[in-house]
């Protein structure tokens, strides 16, 4: 049986799925000639990351179609309920990215709160000319540790950040629809733990109250933070979102960036993406990274692995 890894697989994915019986593709095909190409081979398996969406035309089209596999958690790119409904098995891998997207989180707050992003930009061009004066103007730094990290949605994701927070001595408090509580385990290099029980609180007192606020939930059909939650938010808070463009107003993010209200802001996804507004991009507030929250070797591995695992469950086991 044949499986199209059309926004790639890692190398132990393609091994795993290969000693179980499987032939992988992983030649690049372009979005209108996918369902071409799954016919024409007689694809039975789908792997895709968020680049290729997977919708009903696809789905119809391709009736041989048995399995359609996310390579990470959001599947906004795959129409999951039709394609259920169709008969065909919708897999993803919701705990293989975790650790990867929360320590990008805190790449960003660390960035955030030492001007990283912006020195970056500058010490190439002044470095050499304006050295005591870039660091006259990167010397208000601020730490993490003491400070409150405000989590608004607590999943997996939200969760391993937390964990990274209480080990650096910051305060938690988190918001979550369907989350009520968690018990986050620290762990320590020497086999040492901690327990820490967090109860979710309301997004509003969530928003009141952070310093730093990151954002760790799917696709919404309106924005998490609006105009009017900028304006709930303490002075000089930092945002951070690792998680789906279209959840922040990024026009309202920009003049609370301009009216001093947000210090800074670290962004892995985008409203416009994969075409981010130059406004953001040119943003000197603003750390960016072009959605690579879960491309980490590991991360890759895991996904691949988990992917694996499951088709060949699915298919060979049944």
């Amino acid at each position: 049986m044949k499986v199209l890894a059309n926004d790639g697989i890692s190398k132990s994915g393609i091994k795993a799925l290969e000693k179980g019986g499987f032939e992988v593709i992983t030649t690049k095909v372009a979005q209108e000639q996918v369902a071409n190409f799954i016919n024409t081979h007689d694809v039975k398996v789908l792997l895709v990351r968020s680049a290729t969406k997977v919708r009903k035309d696809i789905i119809d089209a391709c009736p041989g179609l048995k399995i359609i596999g996310r390579g990470g958690v959001g599947m906004d790119n795959i129409d999951v309920a039709y394609a259920r409904e169709k008969g065909l098995h919708v897999i993803n891998t919701p705990a293989s990215s975790s650790e990867s997207v929360a320590e990008l989180v805190f790449a960003h707050l660390f960035t955030g709160v030492r001007f990283l992003h912006d020195a970056n930009r500058n010490m190439p061009l002044e470095g050499d000319t304006n050295f005591d004066g870039l660091k006259k103007a990167y010397a208000n730094g601020i730490e993490l540790r003491g400070k409150t990290l405000g989590i608004i949605g607590f999943g997996r994701i939200g969760q391993a950040v937390a964990k990274m927070a209480l080990g650096l001595g910051m305060k938690v408090i988190a918001a979550d629809k369907y989350v009520n509580e968690a018990v986050i385990r620290v762990d320590f290099y020497n086999g040492q733990f901690i327990n820490v029980e967090i109860v979710t609180e309301s997004l509003e007192d969530v928003i009141k109250h952070s310093d730093f606020i990151t954002l760790h939930v799917p696709a919404q059909d309106g924005y998490v933070l609006d105009k009017e939650e900028f304006q709930l938010m303490k002075e000089n808070v930092g945002i951070v979102n690792c998680a789906r463009g279209g959840v922040i107003n990024e026009v309202a993010l920009i003049e609370a960036l301009d009216n001093e209200k947000v210090l800074f802001a670290g962004l892995d996804v985008f409203e416009n993406e994969p075409n981010p507004e130059i406004q953001i991009l040119m943003h000197p507030k603003i750390s960016l990274t072009p959605h690579i929250g879960a491309a980490t070797l590991e991360a890759q591995d895991r996904i691949g692995t988990e992917l694996a695992e499951q088709i060949i469950s699915l298919l060979k086991n049944n």
